[in-house]
């Protein structure tokens, strides 16, 4: 009786590794997949990947080509490394290349379902997108801005950087099949819990401040308004607490892809002084060498080399080292390769950046580049996805960028250089870098002083 025990064990086994193998010479029959990345047993390259990743990517594009796959946990991660093939498959066709990863993590317990930037290619993200998209597109988004929840927020982007792109921080959201374990042995749930709990009620109470200014009449024009009054008006079917997590997602974006861009912008006027020195004697042009006013965005056509300026620092050090993954919905095929439903792509952004092949003496802050027929166009020469708050952080790059550089002498501070590739610009609690700002003048300083002074007495 024991001994055919055993054996109906070791057959069960034996037909299970047996169908393990027949399955993987099948699928690899099927599929071909670009250079595929040595890595562990069952983690694959986990490990490999580090937070960030930026110069990483570089070194493994020059390795390992304009594409190659990683195999985190399980899942093939395509990485793009070049803006031909960012073009050709995540714009050309995003109608397959749209989704995002499941992440029940992150997407579910820490931001509960309703976080667009983690959500797939569903009607609840078609639905969050059309919203945002009427909203912060024309001249709106040159008009509307929202600072109820920039300091909450800046404290815990860094934690959603991690979650998202450091795959060690978030074993669920890896190895996707730890989320049918019992909730009781699930150790990551609690953190996430508490972190979608203490956010909502903080939402949420910003929101109620929001409601009753409304209901008195007395509320500003900005986004959330907007998202109140659409729904009120059943322009669009929406939850409250998605109604929550899309005015503070618009805040989310604009907020710290606007501050970590005008820290690269900031560096890049350390690192080579000669186009700011240019960009300021422009700006002086148009609103005095005397500190008559502030530049404004009416200003824009009269100052496009401040417009080259942003596509620049957006070049030159991309705020996303690497890009949030999408997930391919359906089977594709591309130059030989064949990708099955459920592939993840990630654009490389730094080795595009980096590569002279994509751009003339890459490693130059050189804002000349984009002196061209593209100037108008903020996404056109940058590979990256096209994000449907675009116009507002342009804006908002811009306005800073044009107000600083006419304000401040920017100089690197010899003592303390300028670590210009592997500086972690996204950490939100401290300075990156060191650098001497100088007022220009006191006429200057009194100009920040006035305009400082109307900002901090305005109610929102």
């Amino acid at each position: 009786m024991i001994p055919s025990l055993g054996y109906a064990v070791l057959l069960i086994i034996g037909s299970f590794v047996l169908n393990l193998v027949v399955s993987k010479i099948r699928f690899n029959r099927k599929y071909k997949f670009p250079n595929v990345v040595p890595g562990w047993p069952i983690i694959g390259n986990m490990l490999d990947v580090p937070y960030p990743a930026g110069m990483w990517g570089v070194d493994m594009a020059k390795k390992y080509g304009e594409m190659f796959t990683l195999n985190i946990g399980g899942r093939r991660l395509v990485y793009l490394n070049s803006s031909r093939v960012v073009t050709e498959l995540l714009e050309k066709r995003a109608a397959i290349y749209s989704s995002r990863p499941y992440r029940p993590m992150m997407s579910e317990i820490m931001s509960g379902g309703a976080r667009i930037v983690l959500m797939g290619y569903t009607d609840k993200w078609r639905n969050q997108r059309k919203i945002m998209h009427s909203i912060l597109n024309g001249k709106q988004s040159e008009k509307k801005f929202d600072d109820e929840l920039l300091n909450f927020i800046l404290g815990y982007t860094g934690t959603l950087g991690e979650y998202q792109f450091n795959p060690l921080k978030s074993p669920a959201d890896v190895f996707t099949w730890l989320s049918r374990l019992p909730k009781p042995l699930q150790w990551w749930r609690p953190f996430g819990e508490k972190f979608c709990e203490t956010h909502v009620a903080m939402f949420q109470k910003e929101y109620n401040i929001l409601l009753d200014k409304m209901n008195k009449g007395i509320a500003k024009p900005c986004f959330a308004v907007d998202v109140l009054h659409g729904a009120a008006k059943k322009e669009f079917e929406i939850s409250d607490v998605e109604k929550i997590y899309t005015w503070t997602s618009l805040i989310e974006a604009g907020s710290d892809t606007t501050r970590v861009a005008v820290l690269q912008m900031i560096a890049g006027a350390a690192c080579y002084p000669g186009w700011a020195r240019k960009a300021r004697d422009l700006i002086d042009e148009v609103c005095g060498q005397n500190a008559e006013r502030l530049p404004n965005l009416a200003d824009r056509s009269r100052l496009p080399y401040i417009s080259a300026v942003v596509k620049e620092t957006l070049r030159w050090r991309p705020f996303l080292q690497s890009g949030v993954p999408h997930t391919l919905t359906q089977d594709d095929e591309y130059e030989g390769y064949k990708f099955p439903a459920g592939t993840e792509f990630s654009w490389n952004a730094y080795s595009i950046a980096l590569n002279d092949k994509e751009y003339s003496d890459p490693l130059r802050f050189e804002p000349e580049r984009f002196m061209n027929d593209d100037l108008k166009l903020p996404a056109k020469g940058h590979c990256r996805r096209i994000c449907v708050g675009l116009n507002v952080g342009a804006n908002n790059i811009w306005i800073a960028a044009a107000c600083i550089l006419y304000c401040f002498d920017i100089e690197q501070d010899p003592e303390h250089p300028i670590d210009q590739f592997n500086t972690l610009w996204e950490e939100p609690t401290k300075p990156p870098f060191k650098v001497r700002f100088t007022p220009r003048s006191q006429a200057h300083i009194d100009l920040i002083e006035r305009e400082g002074n109307i900002a901090l007495a305005t109610d929102y």
